[in-house]
This record gives structure tokens, sequence and C-alpha cells, in this order.
């Protein structure tokens, strides 16, 4: 597939997705989520890639879904292209890295609903975020009534969703929507900084601490826990955790 929306730059081990769709503030459409969903068989194909970035180029992270596109759609049209945009972010969660978001600017609609998706969100002091679906006649699509509700409580989920207001980096950071705030111009160097933090602990432990709490979160607390016991069990299996435990012992870096 020839990629027109999407830039792809891996780099010691970092897989680093840049939309670039600036002239629409990197508005998502039907070619974004083919697009995407390409890029990510490639990068999960590679087996070296320890962890994964999305940002946007120009002064939006992703400002919306494309209203041009969805104003002419029907019921089924609207249904399919809800269910085609879940469906390429929930492969984020499925995947077996870390998935930062390094939102730069305006994540609005779509685009903080594709923040949402991720793991990690790190922002720039420029970031806006909301969901303003309903000015619109319209609820989002992507996931983001699920989403919001779950990371910054449902009450506050609520309060955006209805008022459709617009929130600054500092606020998103009070709700526990974003990990970190930082300078734009330290944005990448930042997300680059997470991802080799991560990339340095066990791999198979990493996969499986994403894998569990995703999992758990949609579970009562005591399957929850049941799974974990299960997988933290399951850890002692591989070579990997033998290596870190013994590198603990001997107060060396462990060799992975």
């Amino acid at each position: 597939m020839e990629f027109k929306i999407l830039k792809l730059e891996v780099t010691n081990k970092i897989a680093l997705i840049t939309i670039s769709r600036p002239q629409a503030l990197n508005a998502l459409n039907s070619d974004f989520f083919a697009e995407m969903d390409e890029m990510l068989n490639q990068i999960s194909a590679n087996k070296e890639v320890r962890a994964m970035i999305i940002t946007g180029e120009g002064k939006a992270f992703v400002a919306g879904a494309d209203i041009a596109e969805m104003s002419n759609m029907n019921s089924e049209q609207g249904k399919a292209f809800s269910k085609k945009g879940q469906d390429v972010f929930y492969r984020f969660g499925n995947m077996d890295i870390p998935v930062i978001a390094a939102v730069n600017g305006f994540a609005l609609g779509g685009g903080c609903e594709l923040a949402m998706s991720c793991d990690i969100r790190i922002v720039s002091t420029f970031a806006k975020f909301g969901q303003p679906e309903v000015n619109l006649g319209l609820i989002p699509g992507y996931a983001g009534t699920q989403r919001l509700s779950r990371l910054v409580g449902l009450s506050n989920a609520l309060y955006l969703l209805m008022t459709a207001d617009i929130i600054n980096a500092d606020e998103a950071f009070r709700l526990g929507l974003v990990q970190k705030v930082v300078e734009p111009e330290k944005l990448i160097e930042e997300a680059i900084n997470v991802a080799n933090k991560i990339g340095a602990k066990g791999k198979i432990a990493i996969k499986m601490v994403k894998e569990v709490a995703i999992k758990g979160s949609m579970l009562n607390f005591n399957l929850a826990c049941e799974l974990e016991s299960k997988e933290f069990g399951n850890l002692f299996s591989n070579g990997e955790s033998g290596e870190g435990m013994n590198a603990f012992l001997e107060k060396r870096k462990p060799n992975w």
C-alpha cells in the first residue's frame, strides 16, 4: 500500500507514526483508517520494535473526523464508519508493545478518541481536548463515550460529552486524561524517553502487564485478580523473569 496520510520512521526500536494531512487538520477519513490498519500490520510484524508513538503534523494532532465525508452518509454508512474506527483503534490495546500518543495540538472528536485509545498520552502545552459531537447533532463514534468515562470518571465524562467544552492540557492532566505535559519543543523527545524507559524492561512482562491491566479493567475485581495471579505464575516459566531476578540479586542490569 502507498501511504499518503501516514509517515513511519523506525529508529532505535521505536516506531514513530506521523499523521500528515495538515491541510485538513489531520481529520480522520476512510483512507486514514485503511492506512493505519496496514501500518499496524507492518509494525506488529517487526519483532524488533519495542514501542510505538503517534503524533500529528502541523497545529493539530487530529481535529476530528472528516465532516465532509460524513455529511452525506445514511444510517448504515454511519454505523460502518463508526465500526471501522472502533476496530482500528481497538488494535492499539491488543498490541504487545506500548502505544504512546504525543499530542501536539488539537485532539478533538475522533482525535481525542484516537489519543484515548493509546496506552499513554504525553502532550504539548498547546494541546486541546474535547468531544464536540453534540454540536453537530451526533455522539462520538470511535468509543469515546466508553473510554472517556473509564479515564476521567462518569460525571466528568458526561460533562465534557454534553457541554462539548474544549479543555487545555493542564485541565486534561488534572482530570487524569493525560500523563505528562511538556513544552512543544520537548514533546517527541519526552515521548521517546518514555518509550525507551519502557523498552528497557522485560519485553514479555510489558506485554503481559498491558494485557492484564486492559482485560482486568473490563472484569469484576475478583476475576481480574484471578487473571493477574494466573499470568504472574505463567511468567515464571520463561527465561526473562529468571534473568531479571538473577540480575537484581547480582546487582547488575538484566541482559534481556
